[in-house]
């Protein structure tokens, strides 16, 4: 399967909601077909999710990263 990379998403600003936004995106991944392009799209999307719950994960004083 050859690499997949999508637009950035526009995704929102706070932990709580990157949190929930995870939640629902891994739930969409695991529904969807093997190899799908909603799956390979949803893992996409996870990944921009996790850097940027990392990012603000580090931003925290003290960071919890």
């Amino acid at each position: 399967m050859a690499h997949h990379t999508a637009e950035p998403a526009d995704l929102p600003q706070t932990r709580e909601e990157l949190l929930a936004l995870h939640r629902e995106t891994r739930k969409r991944r695991n529904q969807a077909p093997h190899g799908s392009e909603a799956q390979v799209a949803a893992i996409d999307l996870l990944g921009q999710i996790e850097v940027e719950v990392a990012r603000i994960e580090r931003a925290m004083d003290p960071p919890l990263g």
